[in-house]
């Protein structure tokens, strides 16, 4: 059975579960020794790139070999380092003793909990399992999500949804948290900190549903607002929904990422396609196009569109 008690950085830090293991030095060394997974707020970099965080009783530290583990057992880089400052970061409590001053210090590491992470939860998903992710930065090519504990997965560009996007910010913002598909993945994630040996790439299409339960949403003879996709020399494509694009007739002015109005001219199911006349084009701040998700859990086998 999958442990599902393994959450992307941020969804445990204002659970009261994780305000009562913090809410005394006896509780916190309770932690300790159950090994639980804990989450604080980083609010400092030290000059030796360790980690400060207020844990409320006491102050955290996470040494810096322990801020993350590297495929040769290197120390992590400065930039993923100081990035982690201001963001909530997952850890096991390794020791609580007091500093020179006498104040109690306890001794975290962020290496350990994703190394449990590993071990009870993404070791044990298979290709299909629905999970849990975070946005946590873009790039062209795909967006990159932390689907437990720091540990980040990569959902390519082509795999966010059927309607073609020309950036992941199209239809993601960081931060965000969202369901994703296990696509692929080798195995195994090595447990000792080896995570190129065990990558596992995400996919999200599949959980938005199929064109015919896409397309059931619209009635010809409507006028609908979509996000303008991309402009072909035979027409325009208009996205209705994240898994559904309707091509419309050409018409000047229309520029790639306007809202347009639409009139739907017809829905042919057999040849999957929507016809779509291009009312009107704007330049607009609206937000995302919202995922709306046929799937939320379980596993997905054998997709069609």
């Amino acid at each position: 059975m999958i442990d599902k008690h393994y959450f992307p950085e941020g969804m445990l830090i204002k659970t009261a579960a994780n305000r009562e293991q913090m809410s005394s030095i006896f509780a916190l060394e309770e932690a300790r020794s159950n090994k639980k997974i804990l989450e604080a707020r980083v609010d400092l970099c030290t000059s030796g790139f360790e980690l400060s965080l207020d844990l409320g009783v006491c102050r955290g530290i996470i040494p810096r070999e322990e801020v993350a583990w590297s495929e040769d057992g290197s120390l992590p880089r400065d930039i993923a380092v100081i990035t982690r400052v201001g963001k909530a970061v997952s850890f096991m409590v390794d020791s609580i003793t007091r500093d020179d001053n006498g104040e109690t210090v306890a001794y975290l590491s962020r290496r350990r909990a994703q190394e449990e992470c590993v071990k009870n939860y993404l070791n044990k998903l298979e290709v299909g399992d629905v999970i849990d992710a975070k946005v946590t930065h873009f790039e062209p090519f795909g967006a990159f999500c932390d689907i437990g504990c720091g540990v980040v997965s990569l959902l390519s560009i082509d795999s966010i949804s059927v309607s073609r996007i020309s950036h992941p910010n199209d239809r993601f913002s960081v931060g965000q948290m969202i369901k994703a598909v296990v696509k692929s993945r080798e195995e195994p994630l090595d447990v000792r900190g080896n995570i190129s040996n065990g990558r596992i790439a995400l996919s999200h299409k599949e959980l938005l549903g199929t064109w015919e339960q896409n397309a059931s949403k619209f009635k010809i003879g409507q006028t609908v607002a979509g996000v303008v996709r991309s402009i072909e020399n035979y027409g325009i494509f208009v996205e209705l929904a994240p898994n559904l694009a309707g091509l419309a007739e050409w018409k000047s002015g229309v520029e790639v990422g306007q809202i347009a109005s639409v009139y739907i001219k017809n829905i042919i199911p057999q040849k999957m396609k929507v016809k779509l006349v291009i009312v009107d084009s704007y330049t607009s701040d609206r937000p995302l196009i919202k995922n709306d998700y046929y799937i939320t859990s379980g596993n997905v086998s054998d997709w069609v569109y």
